[in-house]
């Protein structure tokens, strides 16, 4: 069995321990360990910890250590909102949640079109995904696949408890195009591009390979985009802002799909520049002199 394996299946059984453990303890002592998680995986992840910095000094031209670390806590932080947020009640998540823009999101649903929800890997995902099937939104999302298959169908398990439905990202788009026709959300990352089918486009000023499929996926069905962004604040309760909508005609040629794109870049930009250490991408973003970094 290759290292790359049994490594995953370890992490497995370590989340099984986390999902069990995690509601169990109190939400300060919880937070504590993981920031001490997240202090030990700075020092300990060399190569995590390089491409971290090197997307931080494309955005903030300096690689700081201070929000490199705040990053790792952060991400620490997620995977245990992840064991525990789907043991909450729409009460105590909505008290742990302040959220603006809800009301864009209600208009483009009333159109019966779907809407296709764009975000970037900044504070805790999972927390608005929640949140959205308490309010009765079912959100499917294509996702990286995780291997082992039983750790990828684990943190599937744990999302789809309250309604978000995961899917493999490389898979076919026919459940994608189901969910918008049932006037459900569909949810996209637009910050790195797994299936390395995006453009190349100007971010930070410097070139990167981000995804187009949320703007062409809008021009084939009608539905509005909606980018939607959320933070951890000192306190560990969380801001969403909602974007108001953008459509995309559907006889948009490349060249209004490429300027829709440098609306979302723009946007993203925005918001990655207030909040660095919220925006939790792990691998590098940024093209070198071999070629774009995906």
């Amino acid at each position: 069995m290759p290292m790359e394996l049994i490594l995953g299946y370890f992490i497995y059984l370590v989340f099984r321990l986390g999902g069990w453990l995690v509601p169990l303890l109190p939400l300060g002592i919880s937070y504590r360990i993981a920031e001490i998680i997240g202090d030990l995986l700075y020092l300990l992840s060399y190569n995590v910890r390089k491409a971290i910095l090197d997307n931080l000094e494309c955005v903030l031209g300096k690689r700081d250590r201070k929000i490199a670390r705040r990053i790792f806590r952060n991400l620490a932080k997620n995977y245990f909102d992840l064991f525990r947020v789907p043991e909450l009640s729409r009460e105590e998540l909505e008290a742990r949640l302040e959220i603006e823009g809800l009301e864009y999101l209600y208009k483009a649903l009333a159109q019966g079109k779907g809407v296709i929800l764009t975000s970037i890997h900044m504070g805790c995902p999972d927390v608005v995904g929640q949140l959205l099937a308490f309010y009765d939104i079912p959100v499917t999302v294509p996702v990286e696949p995780i291997k082992p298959r039983v750790l990828f169908e684990y943190i599937s398990s744990l999302r789809a408890r309250k309604g978000m439905r995961l899917i493999p990202v490389d898979g076919p788009l026919l459940e994608l195009f189901r969910a918008l026709r049932r006037g459900e959300a569909v949810g996209i990352v637009t910050d790195r591009d797994v299936t390395e089918s995006g453009q190349i486009m100007p971010f930070f000023g410097r070139p990167a390979r981000l995804p187009d499929g949320a703007v062409r996926l809008a021009r084939r069905t009608g539905a509005p985009i909606i980018m939607g962004f959320n933070i951890r604040k000192p306190d560990n309760t969380f801001k969403v802002w909602l974007e108001p909508p953008i459509y995309v005609p559907k006889k948009a040629d490349d060249k209004i799909i490429r300027q829709v794109m440098r609306q979302i870049v723009a946007t993203m930009e925005k918001y990655i520049r207030a909040y660095p250490d919220q925006w939790l991408v792990s691998v590098p973003v940024w093209q070198t002199d071999k070629g774009v970094r995906k």
